[in-house]
C-alpha cells in the first residue's frame, strides 16, 4: 500500500497514519505513508515521508490511494466573511492540487477518499439522516458541497471516489473534547442552549477503522473496471452511490456512531467521565452573541446515521459515548 495523505499531520490524519502502519507491519505487508504539506520542515514520524505541494506538481510517483483531509477547522473561529473564504480555500486549494496531479499521472490512483462533514445536510434537528437524505441550504452545506463536487471531478480520470462525511470526532487529544477538557475539569462545564439538540459523533478509533474498512472494501472490487462495477456493490450492499458524469463509481459514507446523543446527554456523560459537576448552561442568545452565525453548530442539531457502513457490515467497537471516552486508542 502506497498512500498519499493531505492533512496527514492533523487530528485525524496522524491517528490514521499510525494505525495503518501498525496494521500493515503486523500483517507483514508493505506500506508507505506520505504526508502532503506546505511546510517542508514540518515535524513528522520517522516512518512517514513528506512531500510539499511544489514537489507534488513535479513528481512522477504513483500512489495506490489518496486520502484528502486538508481543511481548516470549521468551529475554530467566528464565521466572518474572511473566515468563510479561508475555510473554503483551505479545502479547495489542496483538492485542486490533487486533481492536477491525478490528471497528469500516467498511472492513476485506485481510489480517492475525500473528506467532508455531516454539515452537508444542514441543520435538520432530530430528523434521522442517512446517505440518501436531502439537505437544508446553509453555509455548512455549501462549504461541504463545494468540497465534495470538486473531489468528484477525479472520476473524469477514471478514479473512483469515496466521500466521507464526518461527525463530531471524540478523543481527548483534540477536537471538541480536547477543547472542553479544561472548563469541564474546572467544574464550569455545562449544556448548550436547551440541551435537546442532537449531536452525531464518532470515536476517533472507529473513524480510523471505518476509513480503513472503506478503502479495503472498495479496493477489493477493482480487479477490473467491470469487476468493480459489479462486485463492489455485491460486497458492500449499499445504496450510497453518487451521480457522476461518467461510469466511474463514487460513494458517500456518514462517519458517525449509530447512537447519536443530545447535548444534555453529552454534557452529563463527559461530566461523569471527568468526575466533575455540570451545573452551568450557556443560553442560546448568549451563544449567538458570542459566535454569530457559527452558533448554529452548537444550537441546531443533526441526527446523522451511518447507514452505509452498517449495511456494509462494519462493526463499531465504541458505539456508545461512554465507550468512546473510556476506551481511548
Amino acid at each position: 500500500m502506497n498512500i498519499l495523505i493531505s492533512g496527514g499531520s492533523g487530528f485525524l490524519g496522524r491517528a490514521f497514519s499510525k494505525a495503518l502502519i501498525k496494521r500493515y507491519q503486523k500483517d507483514n505487508k508493505e506500506v508507505q505513508v506520505t504526508w502532503l504539506t506546505r511546510d517542508s520542515k514540518q515535524a513528522h514520524p520517522d516512518d512517514i515521508k513528506m512531500m510539499t505541494y511544489d514537489e507534488l506538481a513535479k513528481t512522477d510517483k504513483n500512489y495506490d490511494v489518496i486520502l484528502n483531509l486538508a481543511g481548516a477547522g470549521i468551529a475554530d473561529k467566528r464565521w466572518s466573511d474572511a473566515r468563510k473564504e479561508q475555510l473554503l480555500a483551505s479545502r479547495v486549494k489542496p483538492t485542486e492540487a490533487l486533481l492536477e496531479f491525478i490528471a497528469r499521472s500516467s498511472t492513476k490512483p485506485k481510489l480517492l477518499v475525500s473528506g467532508s462533514a455531516i454539515g452537508w445536510y444542514g441543520a435538520q434537528g432530530a430528523r434521522p439522516l442517512t446517505e440518501s437524505s436531502d439537505f437544508n441550504t446553509d453555509f455548512s452545506h455549501k462549504l461541504c458541497d463545494d468540497w465534495e463536487q470538486l473531489a468528484l471531478k477525479v472520476t473524469n480520470y477514471g478514479v473512483p471516489v469515496a466521500i466521507v462525511r464526518t461527525g463530531v470526532v471524540i478523543h481527548p487529544d483534540g477536537g471538541m473534547v480536547g477543547k472542553l477538557l479544561t472548563p469541564f475539569k474546572m467544574g464550569v462545564g455545562g449544556q448548550l442552549a436547551d440541551g435537546k439538540q442532537v449531536m452525531s459523533w464518532i470515536s476517533r478509533a472507529d473513524w480510523v477503522r471505518a476509513v480503513m474498512f472503506i478503502i479495503e472494501q472498495l479496493l477489493a472490487g477493482q480487479a477490473s473496471q467491470q469487476a468493480q462495477l459489479n462486485s463492489v456493490d455485491t460486497v458492500l450492499k449499499v445504496d450510497n452511490d453518487l451521480k457522476t458524469a461518467n461510469d466511474t463509481p463514487a460513494y458517500v459514507y456518514n462517519l458517525t456512531a449509530p447512537n447519536p446523543v443530545t447535548n444534555q446527554t453529552f454534557t452529563k456523560t463527559l461530566g461523569v467521565w471527568l468526575h466533575r459537576p455540570t451545573f452551568f448552561t450557556l443560553p442560546a442568545f448568549l451563544l449567538k452573541l458570542m459566535f454569530g452565525e457559527m452558533s448554529t453548530l452548537l444550537i441546531d442539531g443533526q441526527k446523522v446515521l451511518p447507514q452505509a457502513l452498517l449495511n456494509a457490515g462494519f462493526e463499531f467497537r465504541q458505539p456508545t459515548l461512554k465507550q468512546a471516552l473510556e476506551q481511548q486508542s
